[in-house]
């Protein structure tokens, strides 16, 4: 459903615009409702149409109660979670406290991810944009068993 870069801009109450060839397939497919929470491996933001994030949260749910790594990984992907509704024009209100853990400023990039998007500041999606191609040889050297199969 997502791909793609897109360049967002924060207002000053913390809200982005969807880009439009989004906002009818998210108000068809959930309503509009969404679910951000942080991402476990950048400092960036994760956007779920809630379906998707509601399947994540039954599977953390699942997990053994005294599993330490199981509830470290429940504690921060659902104790960050909001749920944030698309409004009549297509705007996301980003809560304060994300902003703030992704550095998110005026200008924001959204990367499609398929079934997610990630919101990351303009200038650290840059600067991870060119690390993550600075090794493209490598990972085409020694791809891992994932993506062996994978023909680009």
């Amino acid at each position: 459903m997502f791909r793609g870069e897109y360049p967002l801009s924060l207002d000053s109450k913390g809200r982005l615009a969807v880009p439009s060839r989004y906002r009818e397939r998210l108000s068809e497919s959930c309503g509009g409702k969404l679910v951000i929470t942080i991402s476990l491996l950048e400092r960036c933001l994760v956007a779920y149409p809630f379906p998707d994030w509601q399947r994540i949260e039954d599977a953390l749910n699942g997990l053994p109660a005294l599993d330490t790594k199981a509830q470290a990984l429940s504690h921060l992907l659902i104790g960050h979670a909001n749920d944030c509704d698309m409004d009549a024009h297509g705007r996301l209100l980003v809560p304060p406290t994300l902003r703030e853990f992704a550095a998110l400023n005026k200008r924001v990039k959204m990367i499609g991810q398929v079934s997610k998007f990630e919101l990351w500041d303009d200038d650290t999606w840059a600067a991870r944009r060119e690390e993550l191609l600075s090794q493209v040889d490598s990972l085409q050297a020694e791809p891992s068993d994932a993506l062996r199969g994978l023909v680009l």
